[in-house]
């Protein structure tokens, strides 16, 4: 069973509160395993249209990222995600 990943791409409205949303999401982080592979960094556009962050997480299938998404953790944080924030945010499966 491949891995599966949280790609997010994240226009942040509010910087002074978004880290609000980092503290809140942890504990599903931790409850699911997240293992962080991008987290923001410098970036350089090639084609098409970027947002200020990006983000993929990797999670050991794609049953777990989906738990994670849906986990009561997750979703307490994602109300706060989208007070300070849009995003664009797909689970993906990784390479067989």
């Amino acid at each position: 069973m491949p891995k599966a990943y949280w790609i997010v791409r994240v226009s942040v409205r509010d910087a002074d509160r978004y880290p609000e949303y980092l503290a809140a999401a942890r504990p599903a982080f931790e409850k699911f395993g997240a293992n962080f592979i991008v987290r923001g960094g410098a970036h350089e556009v090639m084609e098409g249209q970027a947002r200020d962050r990006n983000v993929v997480v990797e999670f050991k299938d794609r049953a777990t990222a989906k738990a994670c998404y849906d986990s009561a953790e997750y979703k307490a944080a994602k109300v706060i995600r989208q007070k300070y924030a849009d995003a664009d945010f797909i689970i993906i499966d990784g390479a067989a």
